[in-house]
This record gives structure tokens, C-alpha cells and sequence, in this order.
């Protein structure tokens, strides 16, 4: 089978240089995600990026997919899409509105949470 070690962007500005995270100041505005200039809407987006490394220690990033790109990844949208109303997003604010992480939740204090990160400085949060 495959090896392969598995990364964290956590700490990093690696989120920042790709542009699926997003500065307070930069939350509403326009600026660069998914190959063009759009709306900002939250301080973090959807993206993945695939990188190789050779034999001689140098690194290529070989792909990357934003937004509906990682559909895929969903295991949920690919069960909804089959269904007659499919995803039924058309009336919220945006796509994957109702999408939160675990501790962001009605009721859901800071401290009960398991593994968040503290924002970067400077990033909504």
C-alpha cells in the first residue's frame, strides 16, 4: 500500500498563501479565491492542494480545487445530489451555509472544545 506522512497547515501562513484563509479586514471584500476575484465570505474557504516530492528533496505542487471542486469529498452531497430536491442550498446565504465546525454550535462553549486552534493573529475568529 501507499505511505505517505499526512500535513497540518496549523501554525503556518501555508492557508494564507493559498487563499483559503482570510484576514478580518478581508471578509466582505473582494479578493482572490478559486482562480478569480470574488466576494469574500468567511475567514476560511474550501481547498485542497496535492504537492509531490522527487527523489533529490524538491517539491511540486501538482493540483489544486476550491469550492465545488471538492465535491467529492462530501460523501453526503453525493447521496443528496440523487434525491429530487438535491441539496436545497437555493435560500441560504451561501452554499454550505449550515456547515459548522464542532464547537462553533448554539451552546457550545470554547472550553468544551477538544482540538480548535487559537485564530491566527489578525484572522477572524
Amino acid at each position: 500500500g501507499w505511505r505517505f506522512d499526512w500535513v497540518s497547515s496549523f501554525g503556518s501562513d501555508f492557508n494564507f498563501d493559498y487563499h483559503v484563509s482570510f484576514a478580518e479586514d478581508e471578509v466582505g471584500a473582494e479578493g482572490d479565491y478559486n482562480y478569480e476575484k470574488q466576494e469574500i465570505g468567511s475567514d476560511e474557504m474550501p481547498g485542497a492542494s496535492v504537492f509531490y516530492k522527487d527523489a533529490d528533496g524538491t517539491v511540486f505542487h501538482t493540483y489544486s480545487a476550491y469550492a465545488r471542486g471538492l465535491d467529492i469529498l462530501i460523501g453526503a452531497y453525493n447521496l443528496l445530489d440523487l434525491t429530487p430536491k438535491g441539496r436545497d442550498e437555493a435560500e441560504l446565504p451561501w452554499t454550505m451555509a449550515w456547515v459548522r465546525r464542532h464547537d462553533e454550535y448554539e451552546g457550545t462553549k470554547t472550553s468544551q472544545s477538544c482540538c480548535s486552534a487559537e485564530p491566527r493573529a489578525g484572522a477572524a475568529g
